[in-house]
């Protein structure tokens, strides 16, 4: 906290031990707490000076049997209203009964890449062509993260709102994280995800209203080690915001979206969660949806059973679904996906394994190539596996490997579009502070459409990530 800062605290709460204890048996402790704020810097001279001259004159009041009146009083002095006191965690601080945390994250690679030089035709596929260098961001960009939060008339409410921007210039064409232009003069992109506000009751749950991170799909991406670092490059040569790590290799992408979300409180380790969301249209369509979408999740704290001493992680299974209404001449459909996963921690290891299925649902992305031209509906399912191993204090090794596979619709021929996606990543972190990580990582990837067509790249990844 700085000086600024502690300043007005520290003079209310100076000036109130200086008037408590204004009787000659307290005479020395208020002297020596003064000189104490004094000499760490918290007080000027001026400002000891003048405090010390008013306990002087309190002092002087007294022996004559007068009690003056002081300047400031005693009530005023340490009113926890007027008052700024550190967070007990993050970066932020209190004032009165409002706290104002603060987080944030940067992150930047050095990432080359191998790719096919001549590769056949594959409608979705992500491993990259040709060779290609660039300092990027990895996953995830940067993000900025404000949490506002206090207890009015006994309910936890908060304001929270997360900024995203990346190092990589961008086309604007389609948002913040639309293609990169790697060219002079360009900017940025800055991503606006999360802008939410909760209402709570330990005894009720949470209500959450705004735009946040969805159910379906996020255990995945949260328990993921390339969320950390790059994984799978997509587009190196003009980089965007973030890489794809294991989006549309193991796991679709769960987006940040509108959304008004309940969850409940845990019991014995149970905890559920269930939204409606903003419809999302098929992409490349333009439908005009009268229904909102779905979103469920159940989570299971393993820590709370205590069935392995040592044992931590959890459990999760969530759904998505969303009808999509007709558009012309193509038919409607609803897109319905599910998942299950689990992380378990024993001592240094780690495990995450995780899958998912789905019609309808897509790959890479929420209702991406999840039907045909007729609007007929194309099924989809994928999984990772990954393990971690902290080798010795700060040094961990990872490694993990995952698929994504989608399937033609009934009758549909269309023999350049993707198979399968799936990538093997290999990483080491070393924590430099409790702040920054050093990563090294490397990523084989392979897209296969359905005719066989192959494009294979490898690319390596060298940098670092810093979280407050």
């Amino acid at each position: 906290m700085t000086r600024k800062a502690v300043l007005p605290a520290a003079i209310g709460l100076a000036g109130t031990l200086a008037l408590s204890f204004a009787g000659p048996a307290r005479a020395d402790v208020t002297d020596d707490l003064l000189r104490q704020l004094r000499e760490k810097g918290i007080l000027s001279q001026g400002e000891y000076n003048v405090l010390l001259d008013r306990k002087r004159a309190e002092e002087k009041a007294t022996a004559q049997g007068v009690q003056s009146q002081p300047t400031v009083s005693p009530a005023q002095a340490i009113d926890p209203s007027t008052m700024i006191q550190r967070t007990e965690s993050g970066v932020g601080f209190r004032v009165g009964e409002v706290e104002v945390k603060l987080s944030g994250s940067i992150n930047g690679y050095y990432v080359h890449e191998w790719g096919d030089d001549n590769p056949g035709a594959v409608v979705g596929g992500l491993a990259g062509a040709g060779d290609s260098t660039s300092i990027r961001n990895g996953l995830l960009p940067g993000f900025l993260k404000f949490d506002i939060t206090t207890v009015q008339d006994g309910w936890e409410v908060g304001a929270h709102f997360g900024i995203y921007p990346g190092i990589n210039s961008v086309s604007w064409d389609n948002g913040a994280n639309s293609p990169g232009v790697p060219a002079a003069l360009a900017t940025s992109g800055i991503d606006f995800r999360q802008t939410y506000l909760t209402i709570a009751r330990p005894e009720l749950g949470e209500l959450k209203i705004g735009r946040d991170i969805g159910l379906f799909g996020s255990e995945a991406i949260l328990n993921d080690i390339t969320l950390l670092s790059v994984g799978t490059a997509g587009g190196n040569a003009a980089p965007s915001n973030t890489s794809l790590g294991r989006i549309g290799l193991g796991y679709v992408y769960t987006d940040f979206q509108p959304q008004i979300t309940y969850t409940t409180p845990s019991f014995a380790g149970f905890q559920a969660a269930v939204g409606v969301f903003q419809p999302l249209v098929t992409a490349g369509a333009n439908e005009v949806n009268d229904e909102p979408g779905f979103q469920a999740e159940l989570t299971y704290d393993l820590g709370s059973a205590g069935f392995v001493q040592g044992l931590g992680g959890k459990l999760w299974a969530s759904m998505i679904t969303q009808d999509h209404d007709p558009v012309g001449t193509v038919g409607g459909y609803r897109g319905t996906g599910y998942d299950v996963g689990a992380k378990l921690t024993f001592g240094p290891a780690g495990f995450v394994g995780y899958y998912y299925t789905g019609e309808g649902l897509g790959t890479t992305g929420l209702f991406i190539l999840a039907t045909d031209a007729a609007g007929n509906e194309r099924d989809s399912d994928g999984f990772y596996v990954q393990g971690s191993f902290e080798v010795m204090p700060k040094l961990t090794l990872a490694a993990s490997y995952g698929e994504s596979r989608l399937d033609l619709a009934p009758g549909e021929v269309n023999p350049t579009l993707l198979d399968v996606n799936k990538s093997w990543v290999g990483q080491v972190q070393y924590a430099l502070t409790d702040w920054v990580t050093l990563i090294g990582e490397y990523i084989n990837t392979t897209s296969e459409a359905q005719n066989g067509n192959e494009i294979d790249s490898d690319a390596i990844a060298l940098g670092a990530i810093l979280f407050f």
